[in-house]
C-alpha cells in the first residue's frame, strides 16, 4: 500500500481510535509526520491530522484518481502513499491530513524515533508530542 498509493478502508486502522500523546511516522523510513497532539476526530474513518510535524516532511501531489482533483500526501524522505489532504480541516490551519493508518507507526512521547533506513537524523524536538 506505501509505495502502491493504495487507501485502506475507512473505519479499521489501528491508529484511529489512538489517543495517546506521542508521535506519528512514516512506517517504511521513521520520518516524523506527524504529532499526536495535531490529530482531530474528522468522523471520516482515517486519522486525521491538522498540521504536519514539518511541511518539509510531507510532498504534496496533485491526484486526479476517481474523476476527482485531490492532494495526495507523500513522505518527503522515502515517497510513500500517506493520504490525502483537504481544505475543510479545523482551526489554525484549516486543513485536515486524512492519513492511512497502515502508513503510520506511532511513538508513545519520550521514547526514541524508529531509524528503520539507519539515516541517523536526529530530531531533538520530536520528543516534544
Amino acid at each position: 500500500m506505501l509505495l502502491h498509493h493504495g487507501t485502506e478502508a475507512a473505519f479499521c486502522g489501528g491508529l484511529l481510535e489512538n489517543k495517546s500523546e506521542g508521535i506519528y511516522c512514516c512506517r517504511l523510513c521513521g520520518l516524523p509526520l506527524f504529532r499526536a497532539r495535531t490529530k482531530f476526530d474528522s468522523g471520516t474513518g482515517w486519522p486525521s491530522f491538522f498540521a504536519p510535524f514539518d511541511p518539509a516532511h510531507l510532498h504534496k501531489i496533485t491526484d486526479r484518481s476517481y474523476g476527482m482533483i485531490r492532494v495526495e500526501i507523500r513522505c518527503a524522505r522515502c515517497g510513500s502513499h500517506q493520504g490525502h489532504v483537504f481544505p475543510d480541516g479545523p482551526a489554525p490551519t484549516g486543513e485536515r491530513y486524512c492519513i492511512n493508518s497502515v502508513s503510520l507507526s506511532f511513538v508513545p512521547g519520550g521514547d526514541p524515533l524508529p531509524d528503520p533506513m539507519a539515516v541517523g537524523d536526529a530530531y531533538d524536538g520530536a520528543r516534544d508530542a
